[in-house]
């Protein structure tokens, strides 16, 4: 009932931001229209064709502030909201909250599925940093946004990925696994392929965006992990991970007694590796107090992956906010690429999965596992090169985009699968009863 409410006063809201436009009150049709657009958020939830929107819609809600009052979501006070430092601790909430959706056991799904997670992998790490290259060339965007299309198309696969795989009724062991190899595959392939394809846009330090990678995605990765083997591990795996925890905290005792600050910028390698040392003895403690607060209120791991949108939410309005003149310039066309992109993976990573004899359901989770990339990650690195509002760009546009044409693949090969199931039940029944006549 709510959610009709909202429905009915979004319509009310685009109503008053139209009259608002046609009678020049800037104030009224700007903060009517954003009204608008998140009024519709909540109340597509009524809609049943569309309440698996609801997450999309308000991207759409902070694309729409972002374009609206770009200075506004730029700066809070004094605090600059596209500082390096708040980027980076976002970054890893949305990471952390991805990765207690998932489990030790989803790395070693490579046991079961092992050629289609190298069909998948190969495909992924391959097909959309070239197509990226490819499209970011032909459209000829400045330096920056081009690069920043080809480093959405060198990350790993994201989450979506397995929700879109479970949706359409896909091998979702596949999927996780899939997953969670790419991620663990990217600190090195990340950089390597920004390096081969993007290296003469912007400057591009492999070992610099290695640690970067490192630290936005594998160490909020390990305090999930941490948190899934207190909860599911043995009494003596559980003693292990408590003595490292203490290790880890005598560790950063002592590195910030003697004065070195965990986020002070690096001036050497050695420097950066003891940095990204701190944040791994760091996540061994944040995921053992996770786990406490766990042991107190078991719903909180639901609620996680709501943390992870919120971050998401955050980085595509103060990413466009920071790129609305590029976006208002090539927003059209970004967004054309994007179609590309993610149908190039789709149909690449289906026909490359047929191929190399993958029956069609796994064939269609590899196309999901190349299609849909890691936009968090994307803004991460972007936000830690200081180019947000350049080469976060692409992200901002391709994500929303991603989770779109994802949920309307999913729903289409699920009715397709349920029918198949349906014909191929009908005819084992028609065969039984020709046999039986025989």
């Amino acid at each position: 009932m709510i959610r009709k409410i909202f429905l009915w006063a979004s319509l009310l809201f685009f109503l008053t931001s139209t009259f608002g436009y046609f009678q020049e009150i800037e104030t009224l049709w700007k903060s009517s229209l954003i009204g608008a657009f998140c009024a519709l958020a909540i109340g597509v939830g009524s809609i049943k064709l569309l309440s698996n929107y609801q997450y999309t819609f308000w991207i759409l809600a902070a694309v729409a502030a972002g374009l609206i009052y770009p200075q506004t979501f730029l700066h809070v006070g004094s605090l600059d909201l596209r500082n390096k430092g708040l980027i980076l601790g976002i970054i890893q909430l949305v990471m952390f909250g991805m990765g207690t959706q998932m489990s030790v056991k989803d790395f070693t799904g490579i046991r079961h599925s092992g050629r289609g997670v190298l069909v998948g992998l190969i495909g992924h790490f391959t097909i959309m940093p070239i197509m990226g290259f490819l499209i970011a060339s032909t459209f000829h965007f400045e330096p920056e946004i081009a690069a920043g299309i080809i480093l959405i198309g060198s990350c790993s696969s994201g989450l979506a990925s397995n929700v879109m795989t479970y949706i359409a009724k896909g091998d979702l062991v596949l999927s996780v696994t899939v997953t969670a190899i790419s991620t663990i595959a990217a600190p090195i392939m990340t950089p390597f392929l920004m390096k081969l394809f993007a290296g003469t846009l912007v400057e591009v330090k492999f070992f610099n965006m290695m640690m970067e990678i490192i630290k936005i995605v594998l160490i909020p990765l390990t305090a999930a992990m941490v948190h899934d083997v207190l909860k599911t591990g043995s009494a003596k795996t559980k003693k292990n991970i408590f003595i490292t925890a203490f290790i880890a905290l005598l560790w950063l005792l002592i590195s910030f007694t003697v004065g070195k600050n965990m986020f002070s910028a690096p001036t050497g390698n050695a420097t950066v590796l003891i940095e990204v040392f701190d944040f791994l003895c760091g996540a061994i403690l944040v995921g053992c107090a996770y786990n406490w607060l766990y042991k107190r209120y078991q719903k909180i791991d639901a609620l996680m992956p709501y943390f992870s949108m919120f971050g998401i939410i955050y980085f595509t309005l103060v990413t466009t906010a920071a790129g609305r003149d590029n976006l208002l310039e090539i927003g059209f066309l970004l967004f054309f690429a994007s179609v590309l992109h993610n149908g190039a993976g789709y149909f690449f990573g289906y026909w490359l999965s047929r191929w190399s004899g993958l029956d069609k359901n796994r064939s269609r989770t590899i196309a999901f596992e190349v299609g849909l990339q890691n936009g968090g990650m994307a803004s991460g690195l972007a936000g830690a090169m200081g180019k947000l509002a350049t080469v976060g760009l692409a992200s901002a546009v391709f994500s929303p985009w991603m989770n779109v044409s994802g949920s309307l693949l999913a729903n289409f090969w699920r009715k397709r699968n349920e029918r198949e199931e349906r014909n191929k039940v009908a005819k084992t029944e028609d065969e039984a009863v020709v046999g039986l006549r025989l």
